[in-house]
């Protein structure tokens, strides 16, 4: 029987948790630890936690925060971002991941993959790929966070780090990233279909129906998703919930919820209901 993951994604920048539209114009949400601890509580399956400035910088500041949410929950914690060297995967699986993630380091040397997958074993290697669907409906291969296009062909790439024993992928739509406007089942579907991995998909949820339907439609084993949760932690927090977790960030940004339009009300529990409903099965809470 198919396990079917969600896996909430928290982009970091500094010490904090950001969330921009097509990975770019991040505007900063809160404590991201507070975040991570109430998806824990609510049945999320994983945690990603993304350094998103850190291929920039040409480092990941993460091993901290790591190490400190690894006490408070129990679920597997995959963490990527400017993962370059074999010395950087064991630093950030001591400080308590489970998965790691390489994209940028992979591209420029794809012998990364099959070097990291043999020391440290195939299920902890993650290979992100950061698409964009061009006018003439092919998907190219971005790196640095969004930040750098290259002229790999995305499902080429994909196959290629399979078969060098990669043990997952997850696919970001650029395009539909931080949008809302409904995950990319096109390139998902035909990803997923060619692989034998498991293969995650991220960018554009919005609704549960978007969820129940690409586990549906396609062969993905996980979901990851931000806006869509974040957005709805936000726009129904209340005095409680910031007492207890020190939300803060643009608070201007925050308190306009009109901006939250193209997200659903939804948040985690609800999703994970609908799910078991539909008779699609993952961690009981």
């Amino acid at each position: 029987m198919r396990n079917f993951r969600i896996i909430p994604r928290l982009d970091i920048k500094g010490e904090n948790l950001v969330k921009g539209i097509h990975l770019e114009g991040l505007r900063v949400l809160g404590n991201p630890e507070e975040f991570a601890f109430e998806y824990y509580k609510k049945g999320a399956d994983e945690i990603l936690y993304q350094d998103v400035v850190a291929s920039l910088y040409k480092r990941n500041s993460l091993l901290d925060q790591i190490s400190k949410i690894n006490k408070k929950i129990f679920i597997p914690l995959i963490v990527g971002g400017g993962i370059r060297s074999v010395d950087d995967i064991k630093k950030i699986l001591k400080a308590g991941a489970d998965k790691i993630i390489i994209n940028t380091a992979a591209v420029k040397d794809p012998k990364f993959i099959t070097e990291a997958a043999r020391i440290f074993g195939s299920s902890t290697i993650v290979v992100a790929i950061e698409v964009t669907k061009d006018r003439n409906g092919n998907y190219f291969v971005f790196t640095d966070n969004g930040r750098e296009k290259t002229d790999k062909d995305a499902l080429n790439w994909a196959l290629e780090a399979e078969s060098r024993h990669a043990g997952e992928i997850i696919i970001t739509s650029i395009d539909r990233e931080g949008t809302g406007e409904g995950l990319d089942f096109e390139f998902t579907e035909k990803i997923s279909k060619k692989t034998k991995i498991p293969i995650v998909a991220h960018g554009g949820a919005s609704e549960i129906d978007d969820i129940i339907n690409i586990f549906k439609k396609t062969e993905v084993s996980g979901i990851s998703i931000s806006s869509m949760l974040h957005y709805n932690i936000v726009a129904n927090r209340d005095e409680k919930f910031i007492k207890n977790h020190n939300l803060n960030g643009n608070l201007t940004f925050l308190n306009s919820k009109k901006k939250f339009k193209n997200f659903g009300a939804y948040d985690l529990l609800q999703i994970k209901n609908k799910m078991k409903k539909s008779k699609l099965f993952s961690r009981e809470i």
